[in-house]
């Protein structure tokens, strides 16, 4: 990776999430105190009390790294949000991913994105509820002229809330810069205000033989280890370690990723991780990355993450080639310097390696584009798509009554770089409105979920973004509307609907209020619900009202209900 310059320290912090594990080391930490002050950008903190986080950049989510810090806000929203520094408001968005959410474009070269407001402020606040009316909907978006909103350091611009994909009051922010795109950590800019004394501390390592080339424990299958284990490891051939850590902060009992991540072996550096930038069309290399919640200490050959550094010409993977006593040394850092290190043995014990048994026609190669054709069946994977070769252990199954087979890709979900074309047959086409069928995903205790997808000439079209197992279902089932305390409306002056669909999910809403558009929105998408905050301006109080609430799911199946309320 080529590191770009950058005006801020790269001692970063935390990094990612992990899971249970099993293994052979042993952990000590110490502090280590930070460098000499590098002269850097100045940024207002964005509230005027004590900095806390309850996320940090680049722990592991789904999919995707965290892009920016999660300022706590004592469990409380409507918390000033102050802009950082002198700019302008670049962008002012209402979405139900992450609620309202305001960019802002900074004279220093950065820019950021405040996530989960509970509200906009002065005439932004009217701009966008009278843009929602226009446009008789609850997701808008505005993209001001530069000399609109601008803005001063300290000036508030915004009110933290709970809105969006939130399951708690928080601030998001992200920062980007402006000379490259990429999403930086922020909390560099923040240092003099956070308080953490505590190393990243590890909950254990795991250890991956590579297919056909390695083995662990006598078996060619990927082992995790606790941290004081009651026998050792033993390997042969070439394979690859991973380890489970997180971050801590002083007086919090949140847990964070490690910013830092190092591994020796006997004395000579393999791999480093550092957490402190990544370009957006990065983000599902992470799934290449990490295991679980484990970090790989080795990069597969199809992955490009930036912040991902083998030293040993060999990718960070580990030849075993001599029985003796393999020295494995792992530092963890975070941002403020604070460092631990975890030190396991692995014992080189000559054992027979097994070549990977497989059919042509299912291995599937990282540096070429890939085709499945099967009776009922076609995929491409492009090159590109994957991080590492595949063996796919392909299968087919027929369901009595199922519309088409149930194709199972691979018997464990392979993540893909991106969406890759798949069509499925249709073995019972008895459907008229060809809408309603849809491809569905199908979860190793055989629930089904909705992928999408069209019909084509006898077949369901879609892009799928795993390789997993696959068929076709149909929905023909109108979703449900319930009304949430409804004798409360009139006095609390908002009304609160439940929507509920079985399959293929809410698609779309929309409510009025005696004849006329009311503004429903869904401010938490945890809750789901979908909320009307009356307002005079559009309801007139003093009588009775009606409420025709209209909901579509992903296949076009529609209902409608009225309610009644006095208001």
């Amino acid at each position: 990776m080529n590191c770009k310059n950058i005006k801020y320290p790269i001692l970063f912090s935390f990094l990612f999430f992990a899971g249970s594990i099993q293994g052979g080391y042993a952990q000590e930490a110490s502090d280590v105190e930070t460098g000499p002050g590098i002269e850097q950008t100045s940024f207002t903190p964005p509230f005027d009390f004590p900095i806390v986080f309850s996320g940090n950049f680049g722990e592991i989510r789904s999919n995707h790294f965290h892009g920016g810090l999660d300022f706590k806000t004592g469990g409380a929203i409507g918390k000033p949000v102050h802009a950082l520094a002198d700019g302008h408001i670049s962008r002012i968005r209402v979405t139900h991913g992450s609620g309202y959410v305001l960019d802002v474009d900074y004279d220093n070269g950065y820019s950021t994105i405040n996530r989960h407001l509970s509200a906009f402020v002065g005439d932004i606040a009217r701009r966008v509820k009278d843009l929602q009316y226009e446009q008789e909907s609850w997701e808008v978006e505005i993209t001001p002229e530069p000399g609109e909103y601008p803005v001063k350091a300290g000036q508030v611009i915004a009110l933290s809330g709970n809105t969006g994909y939130s399951f708690g009051p928080h601030l998001h922010l992200d920062m980007i810069e402006s000379a490259t795109g990429d999403y930086v950590d922020p909390l560099p800019f923040f240092m003099e205000k956070v308080k953490d004394n505590i190393a990243p501390r590890a909950e254990g390592i795991i250890l991956f033989p590579q297919p056909g080339k390695g083995v662990v424990n006598g078996k060619q299958i990927h082992r995790t280890f606790p941290v004081n284990p009651t026998q050792p490891i033993t390997a042969w051939g070439l394979i690859g370690a991973g380890i489970r850590a997180y971050d801590h902060m002083d007086g919090v009992g949140n847990r964070y990723g490690v910013h830092t991540v190092i591994l020796e072996v006997d004395g000579e550096e393999v791999f480093r991780s550092v957490v402190d930038r990544f370009a957006y069309e990065e983000n599902r290399y992470i799934n290449s990355w990490t295991h679980g919640q484990y970090m790989k200490s080795f990069i597969e050959p199809g992955n490009r993450l930036r912040m991902l550094h083998a030293s040993n010409g060999n990718r960070g993977l580990v030849e075993i080639n001599e029985e003796r006593p393999y020295r494995f040394v792992y530092t963890l850092s975070d941002a403020l310097g604070n460092t631990s290190k975890v030190r396991f043995t692995v014992q080189g014990k000559n054992t027979e390696i097994h070549p990977v048994e497989h059919r042509e026609k299912y291995a599937f190669k990282w540096d070429r584009t890939n085709y499945l054709q099967e009776p009922g069946l076609e995929l491409v994977v492009p090159r590109g798509m994957l991080y590492d070769d595949v063996w796919l252990d392909y299968s087919v199954r027929a369901d009595s009554g199922d519309v088409a087979f149930t194709y199972q890709l691979h018997n464990k979900r392979v993540p893909l770089h991106g969406a890759c074309e798949m069509r499925i047959g249709l073995r019972r086409d008895r459907l008229e409105d060809k809408s309603k069928y849809y491809v569905a995903g199908v979860t190793a205790r055989g629930g089904k979920y909705s992928i999408g997808g069209t019909y084509e000439d006898g077949f369901m079209k879609v892009r799928i973004r795993d390789l997993g197992t696959y068929t076709v279902a149909v929905d023909t089932v109108p979703p449900e509307i319930i009304p949430l305390n409804p004798g409360q409306w009139g006095r609390t002056g908002r009304i609160t609907l439940k929507a509920k669909d079985k399959e293929t999910g809410i698609n779309s809403y929309r409510g009025t209020i005696d004849g006329k558009y009311a503004l429903f929105g869904k401010p938490n998408s945890i809750s789901g619900n979908l909320v009307c905050e009356l307002d005079p301006k559009h309801v007139k109080k003093g009588g009775r009202h009606t409420v025709e609430m209209t909901v579509t799911d992903g296949r076009g199946n529609r209902t409608t209900e009225e309610f009644h309320f006095v208001w």
